[in-house]
């Protein structure tokens, strides 16, 4: 079966990061597709090196355990990263670990090429459009299909657990995994 690989890029236990991707797993599992949600907490992500000792080994040589992470998504046929947004932006960890998963994939047959997904923001009141627009620049570099929803992958959110009270945002990831399903399902 299909699966769909959720990446956090949050570094907290209990994030709207974690819990809107949950949501968003929901949705397309109600499709019939496997899911997988994976968090860089705790993780120590480098950015890459450009050593291209991944087109020789197929996969990162940095031994911060991504290469655990990129043989899942290497695997999948969707994937969904998630980031907080930090001071008007990404986290490092969450676009360190997209730069290195995309120049594996160009090293070892595109793996990436044709896969569906694209990126979700949450934050407290601003930021989520430069970090959508950050995330979104990994899918077309890498032959992907990013899919949209009704509105914007982002959600408003503070305090821990508490992106459900964003109605709207709620009702747009949920739209979004269900595009994320039915097109995996149409082109496999």
């Amino acid at each position: 079966m299909a699966k769909v690989i959720l990446l956090s890029g949050s570094p907290r236990e209990d994030s709207n990061s974690m819990e809107i991707l949950g949501i968003c797993a929901k949705a397309i599992e109600k499709e019939g597709l496997d899911t997988e949600i994976i968090s860089l907490r705790g993780m120590n992500v480098e950015s890459c090196i450009a050593c291209n000792e991944c087109i020789a080994k197929g996969n990162c040589v940095l031994k911060d355990g991504l290469d655990k992470i990129i043989d899942k998504v290497r695997d999948a046929k969707g994937f969904i990263p998630a980031a907080p947004v930090y001071f008007g932006t990404a986290r490092g960890d969450i676009m360190a670990a997209l730069q290195r998963i995309g120049k594996v994939s160009r090293g070892n047959g595109k793996f990436l090429s044709w896969m569906v997904g694209g990126p979700i923001a949450v934050a407290r009141r601003g930021g989520q459009s430069l970090t959508l627009q950050e995330m979104s620049m990994f899918f077309p570099i890498n032959d992907m299909i990013m899919v949209g929803s009704d509105y914007w992958n982002i959600i408003f959110a503070l305090e821990e657990k508490t992106s459900h009270e964003d109605k709207e945002g709620i009702t747009t990831i949920q739209k979004f995994g269900e595009n994320v399903a039915t097109l995996i399902k149409k082109i496999n």
